[in-house]
């Protein structure tokens, strides 16, 4: 096993009540952070398997809390 394989999901700050599924989903596209997130449109975010309206709404709250948002909104 090489250190290429997904990142621990104990290092990030991806919202604790998001669903396994769309955590993994984020994991695995390479977002262990709300930055990472942050760089994702919202369709794209919505393109990955897992992804729901439930998890779009947790990102988008985590974000904001952050002081962040999806790519390509404007707020």
């Amino acid at each position: 096993m090489t250190s290429e394989a997904l990142p621990d999901p104990h290092e990030s700050d991806l919202p604790s009540a998001l669903a396994a599924p769309a955590r993994r989903a984020l994991l695995a596209a390479g977002c262990q952070s709300l930055e990472q997130v942050a760089q994702l449109s919202e369709v794209e975010a919505k393109r990955l398997h897992g992804i729901g309206p439930n998890a779009i709404k947790q990102l988008r709250v985590a974000l904001a809390a952050r002081g962040l948002e999806f790519a390509g909104e404007n707020g």
